[in-house]
């Protein structure tokens, strides 16, 4: 092998850093670094001597206080005798509860939004951008309000008769019962209940646990068989029927776990002057639920829109002419490619939808807002500490919605070969 003297790298020196490529980015992202450290130290340096002068400490020992207030709505057991820390574990969950609901339900009303948009039916399609339209361009704080004074004005209180018959009326075949102070719907019970597992204050129930293994168990079964599937679609070229066989091993398991704890929906019954027998959702949950579908899934339908256009129609084409149906056409070639262009934005919507939730304080709904930025701040005085907790568990709550919907993108984007 022969050496040349010119091509070896000279020697380091300190001037390479600023004059040569290959330090230079380094030397730049360094400084950057530091110059960055140095802003964060002077500011957290500030905030300090400033809350110094006050007469206030960075702490956060009032978290193990007593709150002394009430949630009306809650998904762990709480009193008012509890700390600040649980209240805002309660909130907490306020926040995701609302968040996790609303993504569902945003989701299904922006995709068949955002189909029917598309529809060659005139009045469907000019329906569905009226929808759109009105509400992507008017803010959510708004409509939360609007959608509030309906449910305050409109609906009768649970305690109205007019003559003998009460004004508060059951709606979608006698199971809801909407009024100005709460929803009433229809609770779960069980004739069978097979008991609860108890962790301290909360409880839950076998059954619930049964029926998530069952469905952990179908969903690693469905998987089996559809890699079975493509196997055989990969030697032989025709892939194998095996829907009847996914929707069984989801709904058997489901039938017979429904027949054997003998689960049954009970309707609430006006008793009185209240509903009783079903659940009570507090109408600040509600309006704060319907705003935040509606004022999302229209933005969600404009993106579920863009990425079907996205997809040229001669792919359609190509697969009519190779013989495909099309549902087939549909689920096979078009959805495949839209859904790597309506995933990323539809990303950005979920974020959005989870920290608007915030504005839950606007109808008095008690979540992370209400709970740890509101009323533990007002009572506590501690504003600092818990600005920045809240601006933690969002941050990371975030992050975690982030992650989680990119590895799905990541399992459903086209794969180049």
């Amino acid at each position: 092998m022969v050496s040349y003297p010119g091509a070896e790298s000279p020697p380091f020196r300190l001037s390479m850093l600023i004059y040569d490529r290959r330090y230079r980015s380094l030397t730049l992202q360094a400084v950057v670094f530091i110059l960055a450290m140095l802003a964060a130290s002077w500011f957290i340096n500030n905030t300090l001597q400033n809350l110094a002068a006050l007469g206030k400490t960075l702490s956060f020992d009032f978290l193990f206080r007593r709150a002394g207030y009430d949630i009306p709505q809650q998904l762990i057991p709480y009193n008012s005798d509890d700390t600040h820390l649980r209240a805002a574990v309660v909130g907490l969950l306020n926040t995701l509860l609302v968040s996790f609901l609303g993504c569902i339900t945003a989701t299904i009303l922006g995709v068949l939004a955002g189909v029917l948009r598309l529809s060659s039916n005139w009045l469907i399609a000019r329906l569905m951008t009226v929808y759109v339209e009105i509400f992507r361009n008017i803010p959510l704080l708004l409509w939360i309000l609007l959608i509030l004074a309906i449910f305050s004005e409109v609906l009768p209180p649970p305690n109205a008769y007019r003559g003998d018959t009460p004004e508060a009326g059951m709606i979608l075949f006698e199971t809801i019962a909407p009024t100005n102070r709460y929803t009433a719907i229809p609770s779960l019970g069980m004739t069978n209940s097979p008991g609860t597992l108890t962790f301290g204050r909360i409880g839950i129930s076998w059954a619930f646990i049964t029926y998530a293994v069952a469905f952990v168990a179908a969903v690693l079964a469905h998987r089996l068989i559809r890699a079975r599937a493509q196997r055989v679609q990969d030697r032989t070229g025709i892939r194998p029927v095996t829907w009847w066989i996914s929707l069984s091993i989801y709904l058997l398991p489901l039938l017979f776990l429904t027949w054997y704890f003998g689960l049954h929906l009970v309707p609430p019954a006006l008793r009185g002057f209240n509903f009783a027998d079903g659940i009570n959702l507090d109408n600040s949950f509600v309006v704060l639920w319907l705003a935040l579908t509606l004022y999302t899934g229209a933005f969600i339908a404009e993106i579920t829109r863009a990425g079907i256009l996205a997809v040229s129609k001669g792919q359609s084409e190509a697969a009519f002419a190779l013989g495909l149906r099309p549902r087939r056409t549909m689920s096979l070639v078009v959805l495949p490619q839209a859904l790597r262009v309506i995933v990323p934005p539809l990303i950005s919507q979920y974020l959005n939808l989870t920290k608007n939730s915030s504005l839950a304080i606007a109808v008095g709904y008690m979540d992370l807002r209400g709970t740890l930025g509101g009323t533990t701040l007002n009572q506590t005085g501690r504003e600092m500490e818990c600005m920045v907790l809240m601006m933690a568990v969002y941050l990371v709550l975030c992050l975690g919605i982030s992650s989680g919907m990119n590895l799905f993108n990541s399992g459903v984007r086209l794969k180049e070969r």
